[in-house]
């Protein structure tokens, strides 16, 4: 929230197609500031389409944007950045070849002189690619060794550092940790907490609720388009959001193929069935239940409301 309560960022109701095809329907959240929003889903959700409309590339169709308060509908990426709004891609958009500090400033690049005789700065845009990623705590040997050379989540957070540096309000993270391993994550993790403490809202996009739950302090489903539920992180816990994530439905069926190939897919079977009956996801509803017709809605974690998963 802002010093006025207001989000930094915040949508209600909002709705996204593409011809005949229901991308987002009735998608509502919000971004504080120093504080982390968390978008979770599988492949299909609707993240992407989510993060498009956040950075300008899509304009909804429905329901309302507001910035600060103020409504809003970007008509292009630039108008988002223009706005505070930073994203960054799973790709991270980076030149490899380049050094870590051309990459910082490129597309934004400093320079000196006028007119024909302007050239880049390249002592001012050293020092200043150095002194951020320093006061995010990434300390690297040489500024100039190509970005390619870094692991992927220094890489990362070179992205990170850029944003927050050109004045970021909002800094958008679409699957920072998907391809990396447990203690790269973990260093990813680690200046998410620093952005927000930073003072910048976060919306953090990942499929992983063991990586979202230790930095969120909100957190929204997507399934299919439509939002599971919006929580704060006092009204859900790790398991209970695993267990929504997860969904009773799909469970059960990959249960029964794996008990009806005998041997030790059957054993792989039992020991699936535990750990679903360990987290307290439900099975399938039956035919007509509010779980699991679409548009219905059934109770979610400690009382908050939540969307089924059938398409209109």
């Amino acid at each position: 929230m802002t010093a006025t309560g207001t989000p930094l960022l915040e949508i209600r109701g909002v709705s996204k197609l593409f011809g005949s095809v229901i991308a987002l329907q009735d998608i509502t959240t919000s971004v504080g500031a120093a504080a982390v929003t968390c978008v979770l889903g599988d492949n299909g959700a609707g993240k992407s389409t989510l993060i498009k409309i956040f950075a300008g590339v899509h304009r909804h169709d429905a329901g309302e944007f507001l910035l600060q308060g103020e409504p809003v509908s970007f008509a292009s990426p630039r108008e988002a950045l223009d706005a505070g709004i930073a994203t960054v891609y799973q790709d991270l958009a980076v030149v490899k070849l380049m050094p870590v500090w051309r990459n910082f400033f490129l597309g934004s690049e400093l320079r000196r002189g006028r007119g024909p005789l302007a050239r880049l700065d390249t002592d001012a845009m050293r020092k200043i690619a150095k002194a951020e990623l320093l006061a995010m705590g990434i300390d690297l040997r040489d500024i100039d060794q190509p970005i390619g050379t870094l692991s992927g989540g220094e890489r990362q957070c070179v992205a990170i550092a850029r944003a927050v540096y050109f004045g970021a309000k909002v800094l958008i993270l679409d699957e920072p940790t998907a391809a990396l391993g447990v203690k790269q994550a973990g260093v990813v993790l680690k200046y998410v907490i620093q952005a927000r403490e930073r003072g910048l809202g976060v919306v953090f996009i990942t499929h992983n609720p063991h990586h979202a739950y230790p930095v969120g302090d909100r957190f929204m489903l997507l399934k299919r388009g439509r939002s599971l539920g919006d929580f704060a992180k006092g009204e859900i816990t790790r398991d209970e959001l695993t267990a929504m994530m997860a969904g009773g439905a799909e469970l059960e069926a990959l249960s029964h193929e794996l008990e009806a190939g005998g041997g030790a897919a059957a054993a792989a079977a039992q020991e699936l069935e535990a750990e679903v009956h360990e987290l307290g996801i439900p099975a399938a509803a039956p035919a007509g239940d509010g779980a699991a017709a679409g548009g219905r809605h059934a109770v979610g974690p400690r009382g908050g409301s939540s969307a089924g998963d059938g398409r209109p």
